[in-house]
């Protein structure tokens, strides 16, 4: 897991979300919202598809914006097997971790390939891919 995750607010632009991506090199910042509970997740991905190459302002269109419902999640006390599960069955490459109501990390797929045998890694990254 990687701890002291940043956020980008819901109601900051995606033109500031692609700066804190690019300052940060991360493909992905959880969006919190005033109360600075979990609304979603923006990757790079989404600025592209869904403002860039809707023709959207980056400038204008904010990170809550992009939000879809309820993020996945798993719990600080989950364990490896429980992040495989909801990776592969959700097909996400990226996991915030929570502790109550609180964003303490992200669960990213290095880092499960970095942490677990092979056999794991590879059934992960193929139910990822498909």
């Amino acid at each position: 897991m990687t701890p002291d995750v940043t956020c980008i607010g819901a109601k900051d632009t995606v033109l500031q979300a692609a700066e804190k991506l690019t300052e940060l090199d991360v493909g992905a910042l959880p969006i919190c919202g005033t109360d600075e509970r979990l609304k979603g997740m923006l990757t790079d991905r989404d600025i592209v598809v869904k403002v860039l190459g809707a023709g959207r302002d980056p400038a204008e269109v904010k990170a809550g914006d992009l939000a879809q419902g309820e993020a996945v999640t798993i719990g600080a006390d989950d364990d490896v097997d429980e992040v495989l599960r909801t990776m592969s069955e959700h097909k996400v490459r990226r996991l915030p971790v929570i502790d109550g109501h609180t964003l303490v990390g992200i669960v990213a797929q290095a880092d499960v390939a970095r942490a677990v045998p092979d056999p794991k890694v590879g059934d992960l990254l193929e139910a990822l891919s498909t």
